[in-house]
């Protein structure tokens, strides 16, 4: 590992024709990190991808990938980073083994070595069983475990996956973010672009909120969430005269709209907050029967920061 960024872009410019679609985007990641991209169709997410992995070049900007310049270096950028796409690129009348066998002669890996990582891939992978099997007999779930493991075939520092579970059943969602987790743990750069709140919530360690071609926030899922109002700690009573106690102590009126016996009382859930809040009820001696802490999730924080939520548009999408 050495100390250069994986991935830094400054000033990132892409349009097509008019149409601006990445307005001076800025980014750094970290080595060895789960960097995702949010936002919904249309927003620019898969034009980033394309730039980063010099499958089109930017109108402007400085963009930098495994230490390389992918305007002066491309190949060496090529060299070091895999790409997943959000159509799978399994040959349907390959079987899986030779779908990767293909890629390792795409690499130019020696029998012997590809033959390896084909192998350790599979495995990994959990695809020994179907490795003599057509891509076409293949699930959804496993297309995108193959088409995976063919953009690791040269042991890539940087992945790209743009929108990787779409289309895949909750499992198969799930299967594919333990992949991820492994990556990482194996020193790997995750670049994930999603639609999926919960995947970027689950997996980033950073996440760009990206809306029209510009990045709207940044920070880590816990710094993003305190962008929103809405936070607040959900008390529960065991009997109206408890509620009314805790309410008087704690200056907050029930909402009727509310469960019967519960309490909302703003907050951001931290432990140094919830504690006070605990403090202040046990010196009026009211018991709390239970309690969970409500934190606005990351559809709440792109609605605060652009108006609206992250949901897929109709509109004509621009890649």
């Amino acid at each position: 590992m050495t100390n250069n960024p994986a991935i830094a872009v400054t000033g990132l410019r892409r349009s097509y024709g008019r149409q601006v679609v990445l307005d001076g985007i800025d980014l750094h990641v970290p080595e060895g990190t789960v960097f995702s991209l949010l936002g919904p169709n249309g927003a620019g997410k898969t034009t980033v991808v394309q730039v980063l992995s010099t499958l089109i070049r930017a109108d402007a900007g400085e963009v930098r990938v495994a230490g390389h310049d992918v305007l002066r270096e491309p190949d060496l950028v090529r060299a070091a980073i895999g790409v997943t796409g959000q159509f799978s690129a399994v040959d349907d009348f390959l079987t899986g083994e030779e779908n990767l066998l293909l890629m390792a002669d795409l690499h130019h890996l020696g029998r012997a070595e590809g033959r390896r990582r084909v192998a350790d891939l599979l495995d990994r992978f959990d695809l020994g069983d179907a490795a003599r099997k057509a891509g076409v007999t293949y699930s959804g779930g496993m297309r995108r475990r193959l088409d995976l493991a063919m953009g690791l075939i040269g042991d890539p520092e940087v992945v790209f996956l743009d929108e990787p579970t779409t289309g895949l059943d909750p499992r198969g969602r799930r299967d594919m973010w333990q992949i991820v987790r492994d990556l990482v743990a194996r020193g790997v750069t995750i670049f994930l672009t999603t639609q999926y709140l919960e995947e970027a919530d689950q997996l980033a360690d950073r996440i760009a909120l990206l809306d029209r071609g510009g990045l709207v926030a940044e920070g880590t899922p816990a710094e993003l969430k305190r962008l929103a109002p809405g936070g607040h700690v959900e008390l529960r009573f065991a009997d109206d005269r408890a509620l009314v106690e805790a309410a008087a102590a704690l200056g907050v009126a029930p909402d009727p709209a509310d469960e019967p016996l519960v309490l909302r009382v703003p907050g951001d859930g931290g432990v140094r907050s919830l504690k006070a809040l605990l403090d202040r009820l046990d010196d009026a001696s009211v018991d709390v029967d239970g309690l969970a802490v409500r934190t606005p999730d990351l559809d709440d924080v792109f609605f605060a920061v652009t108006g609206r939520p992250v949901t897929p548009s109709q509109e004509v999408t621009t890649r």
